[in-house]
């Protein structure tokens, strides 16, 4: 058989560990397996969600606050003084085989004893205009509880659909107390439960078409709404959740719960041996120090496999 010159070339070095994702969880595995002496390599596919933070406030360590593309940079240096390799492309595919696993990462295709996945989440972001750009000006927030102290006593809307919608608006209860839940989806989507608690606890409803966004450079003005007029906020946010990107893990047969995150046991192995996930496609707490706690629990459990024990 002639082979196909278009296909990836195997890259015959058998690798330690490979690491998709170079966020907080995946570099710091990566930290962790290069202080541990093993041949690790990450696989950087360049959308880490840290980057798009301007400055967060709650990262242990940091009390004048830390730009996410800063401690991204800060982490990447410490991984590579120890050895790490770090490759830039997106991983393409994972297989199984008798001796670890396969991945095709661009144009190669690599080996290795273990993987760790630290692929991160998707937002489900709003019908806004340059709503990405909007996330890293802060003009819209996506994490409540990351920043949710920086918006007290500010006016706050919150753009959800249903349960979630609702229990955000009510997180956010602690730091603001002129709050506006606007609802995105049809009036049956949320429970009349949730109705009554953002009742009791003077949150407002709005459930009408966003037709319009007034920005100024340091925060939102107002929405405009057809039906409800021009409402001015200080703070937005959007409370739409996160579609995990678990599609590797997936296809090669590993386990997710109801929420399509990964089923992962104490020491993050997933449900196929060898296989291990940290940060948010695991658990919906979507932290950066929650993220970087599992990676530093799956790089010990991934050294310890390959030590036979």
């Amino acid at each position: 058989m002639t082979p196909n010159p278009l296909a990836p070339a195997m890259n015959r070095e058998r690798l330690d560990a490979i690491i998709v994702g170079a966020g907080p969880a995946g570099l710091t595995a990566a930290l962790y397996m290069g202080r541990f002496r093993r041949r690790v390599l990450v696989a950087d596919g360049g959308d880490s969600r840290a980057a798009w933070i301007p400055t967060t406030h709650n990262h242990p360590g940091f009390p004048d606050g830390v730009a996410g593309a800063t401690l991204l940079d800060l982490q990447r240096e410490h991984a590579l003084r120890y050895g790490a390799r770090i490759q830039a492309g997106m991983v393409r595919a994972l297989s199984i085989t008798d001796e670890g696993f396969t991945l095709e990462i661009g144009d190669d295709v690599l080996r290795a004893a273990t993987v760790l996945l630290a692929c991160g989440v998707e937002d489900n972001a709003p019908d806004l205009p340059e709503v990405d750009e909007a996330v890293r000006r802060t003009l819209l927030r996506i994490c409540p509880i990351c920043d949710g102290f920086e918006v007290t006593g500010q006016r706050v809307g919150v753009i959800g659909n249903g349960a979630l919608g609702a229990r955000e608006a009510l997180f956010l209860r602690t730091y603001a107390d002129r709050l506006t839940l606007i609802h995105i989806a049809a009036p049956d989507a949320l429970p009349a439960e949730e109705r009554a608690l953002l009742a009791k606890a003077g949150v407002a409803v709005i459930e009408t078409p966003i037709e319009d966004v007034e920005l100024q450079p340091d925060r939102p003005r107002a929405l405009c709404f057809s039906g409800a007029g021009r409402v001015e906020f200080d703070a937005l946010y959007s409370a739409l959740g996160v579609t995990p990107r678990t599609g590797l893990a997936l296809a090669a047969g590993a386990r997710h719960d109801d929420q399509g995150r990964l089923v992962v046991d104490d020491h993050q192995q997933t449900s196929i041996p060898g296989l291990y996930a940290a940060g948010d496609m695991v658990r919906g707490l979507n932290q950066i120090t929650t993220a970087q706690g599992e990676a530093a629990i799956a790089a010990t459990a991934m050294h310890n496999r390959l030590r036979g024990l």
